[in-house]
């Protein structure tokens, strides 16, 4: 049920972090990998070592996603070969409400919500013909909570949580699962200023029943599920991975 053999995945935010672990897990499920990223070589990339290491096939595009146009060139020509999506691309902006600059507002919500809505369109619209498709969104603690100092990015993260909801609620009847995954505090680039903070830090870890900063690799397992034929009945959930953060 979780064999992904024949299927094709796209992984934006694949050349760090979370999304290169989901597109690793991904490719030893077997599927084939699209990894999309702002930074990302198109040729040598970490990415494309470790999925073709797999023997699975790895194209690497860059792409800004604050660049609306670019996202929807790359929705338009790779509409029809994409049976996963995933929906991981994203930046953060760290200052008090009250000093927020508004660039850096618009700026958060384009890459964290519009531009995933934008390649979601363009690239389920296939799906939905065939009566098949995953399409995973990356949501956050922030879907849940208000966060501190990060009012874009909890404004874009709520967003995301409905926007899941809202395409499942559409999508569902035809065939096509939308969920999202909610990771906890995981030791990635975003979240290295809470990390290096040793107060913020301490705060952080007494509350994770886990006891540990979350791992890139524990997204792993509810990617794949996601993706694969095992969530064939789940529709419009948000999947926590956060070492049980919610249930403190």
């Amino acid at each position: 049920m979780f064999d992904l053999t024949g299927r094709t995945a796209l992984v934006t935010g694949a050349n760090r972090g979370i999304g290169l672990a989901i597109a690793e897990g991904l490719a030893a499920a077997g599927a084939d990998v699209v990894a999309v990223s702002s930074s990302i070589a198109t040729e040598g990339s970490e990415v494309a070592r470790r999925v073709t290491a797999l023997g699975r096939r790895c194209e690497a595009v860059r792409v800004d996603f604050s660049d609306r146009e670019a996202v929807l060139e790359l929705g338009r020509t790779l509409a029809g070969r994409v049976d996963v999506l995933v929906n991981n691309a994203g930046t953060i902006h760290r200052a008090p409400a009250i000093e927020h600059p508004l660039d850096a507002w618009d700026r958060v919500l384009e890459i964290d919500l519009t531009s995933q809505f934008a390649l979601t369109q363009l690239l389920a619209a296939p799906m939905l013909e065939r009566g098949r498709g995953k399409v995973v969104f990356t949501a956050s603690l922030l879907s849940l909570q208000g966060g501190i100092n990060v009012p874009s990015y909890a404004a874009a993260k709520s967003a995301v949580a409905g926007l899941t909801r809202a395409l499942a609620n559409e999508w569902a009847p035809r065939g096509v699962n939308v969920n999202a995954l909610v990771p906890g505090y995981i030791a990635t680039d975003n979240t290295t200023a809470l990390r290096e903070d040793p107060v913020r830090a301490e705060q952080i870890l007494t509350r994770i029943p886990a006891g540990r900063w979350g791992q890139a690799s524990d997204l792993v397992g509810a990617a794949v599920f996601l993706a694969s034929a095992a969530s064939d009945y789940v529709h419009g959930t948000l999947l926590p991975v956060d070492g049980g953060w919610l249930s403190r």
